[in-house]
């Protein structure tokens, strides 16, 4: 099969003075699952594009199987695309669809049969071949598409957000289906998502990219339990994790009247540029409710209260001194409250303030003026 390498890459887009991707260098290993995931307008797709050759070059190479193909026409590069829109011609039928690129490279009709029917059979669309794409619905017609990239038989598969179409439930049940496919195939796969729920649950690996800088890349585990920085704690996981920029007083964290310990490998990375503050970062797992007069933990105005039946969750107010310090909640879903999650046979009610520890094991420590991690 096929690893890919991005090495150097830039695209600026004329008219343009910065860089849409700006020198990214990425290793995709061969027959690996890599998921390319950013807010909309980060570079995803221009990456993705410029792997399929639809897009130029300004800067750095590309290689597919050592081989580079940076200048190559995309027919000639051995990848197949699924897009977001299914893109299906209407008149044809299912098999048609899917056999359209091997009837064009003139593959003979038996061998095309026989490769349309083996897709179909590992997609579940064996009854559906001849029917016309308007008779499916909307997740048929994705894995029709995905069996229009198979029966290729790439060295590579470029996936552009194909879930983004489906509603909820069937995201869910696609995205099961074509993480088992990709590993059952083993072909090298470069997909592109928005959605860090999806990066997290398929990808072998995940590369974060923000405003075309590609900004770490891990397993979804590392990504989860060590974010190299500010941007890469706030995107991946749901809900997001709680940031706070708080002044650091004797060796701990200010917290409007209460105080929280800091390691001391994490304050001793602080710079003047820091102006005496740290960015606190915690995952709502990893906090508590604690007693009225436990030391070590902060107070909360609670706003809102969610009860899942498995899951509790608290949102609110950290009940601070007013200093614009703190007042900076660097990144939060949920309107710039702290989310906590408890369990949901003990919530208090909103209106009520409550003490809450955080786990020091599991506590996530940023410089203010770079952003990158401290602990």
């Amino acid at each position: 099969m096929a690893e890919v390498i991005f090495d150097h890459v830039t695209r600026i887009y004329p008219g343009n003075d910065k860089p849409s991707v700006d020198d990214l260098n990425l290793d995709i290993k061969d027959g690996e699952f890599l998921v390319l995931v950013g807010p909309s307008g980060c570079g995803k797709s221009t990456t993705l594009r410029m792997l399929a050759g639809l897009e130029e070059v300004n800067k750095g190479r590309i290689l597919i199987g050592g081989k580079d193909v940076t200048t190559m026409q995309p027919k000639d590069r051995d990848i197949a695309m699924v897009f977001q829109n299914y893109a299906l011609y209407p008149h044809m039928t299912v098999a048609d669809n899917m056999g359209f690129a091997l009837k064009i490279a003139g593959t003979p009709k038996d061998e095309i049969r026989k490769r349309v029917e083996k897709a179909a059979e590992i997609l579940d669309l064996t009854e559906f071949l001849d029917r016309k794409p308007k008779a499916l619905s909307g997740g048929q017609r994705q894995r029709v598409a995905m069996g229009r990239a198979i029966v290729r038989e790439p060295k590579v598969f470029l996936m552009d957000e194909p879930l983004s179409n489906l509603d909820a439930k069937l995201r869910v049940q696609t995205r099961t289906q074509i993480a088992a496919l990709q590993r059952q195939l083993g072909v090298t796969t470069l997909y592109v998502t928005h959605d860090q729920t999806e990066a997290l649950t398929m990808g072998d690996r995940i590369a974060v990219i923000k405003l075309g800088v590609l900004q770490q890349v891990g397993a979804p585990t590392e990504l989860y339990d060590r974010p190299a920085n500010v941007f890469v704690a706030g995107f991946i996981g749901s809900p997001s994790m709680n940031l706070n920029t708080h002044p650091v007083v004797n060796g701990k964290a200010q917290i409007g009247a209460d105080t929280m310990d800091l390691p001391k490998e994490a304050l001793d990375k602080l710079t003047p540029e820091d102006h005496n503050q740290i960015v606190v970062g915690f995952r709502p797992e990893d906090a508590s409710l604690a007693t009225p007069d436990e030391t070590n933990a902060f107070s909360l105005k609670v706003v809102n209260v969610e009860d899942l039946g498995s899951d509790g969750y608290i949102y609110g107010n950290i009940i601070t001194d007013d200093s614009p310090a703190e007042q900076s909640t660097v990144m939060s879903d949920q309107n710039k409250l702290t989310t906590i999650r408890v369990n949901p046979r003990v919530l208090p009610k909103a209106g009520d303030t409550v003490k809450i520890k955080v786990n020091p094991a599991k506590m996530h420590l940023f410089a203010p003026s770079t952003e990158l991690r401290l602990n």
